[in-house]
């Protein structure tokens, strides 16, 4: 798996927030989330490394941006320029494409899955974060260890 989307250490974002003496929710209805919450064009930023095929050889870093559209039913599509050694001429940027699905939970926890494109098999964790206005992701690829942001347009 050459390419894929997500990853961040929510672990830390959680530990950090209740060390801010930030409030949780007292109940989970107090932020109930629909696939309707990620809807519209969300700007994304990713980085990671991620394990060549051969196991003797090192996880190569990557990174990319772009551009993620939701449809608000399950059913995404992306655009990334990704700038990485690991590309075929690692001087150049690689432009990708893709489409894929996803789910949200109404605790505003979710998942994707990558289904066409070069990242196909792809797949992701995610958070929505105020009503969608962001979102963090963790990448479940195997041998992929990825954080990626979305940020509403």
């Amino acid at each position: 798996m050459k390419h894929s989307i997500a990853h961040v250490g929510l672990a830390v974002v959680f530990a950090f927030a209740m060390m801010a003496g930030l409030a949780m929710p007292a109940h989970a209805s107090d932020h109930t989330c629909t696939l309707a919450n990620l809807s519209g064009n969300y700007a994304f930023s990713q980085s990671g490394f991620e394990s060549p095929n051969d196991p003797g050889q090192k996880p190569q870093p990557f990174t990319n941006v772009g551009v993620v559209t939701f449809d608000g039913a399950g059913n995404f599509s992306f655009s990334l320029t990704d700038m990485s050694p690991g590309n075929p001429d690692r001087y150049l940027p690689l432009q990708l494409t893709g489409t894929g699905t996803y789910t949200v939970n109404s605790d505003c926890t979710g998942s994707a899955s990558i289904t066409t494109g070069p990242a196909a098999g792809g797949t992701l964790n995610l958070v929505v974060i105020g009503g969608g206005a962001e979102v963090f992701g963790i990448n479940t690829t195997p041998w992929v260890i990825a954080a990626s942001d979305f940020k509403k347009q």
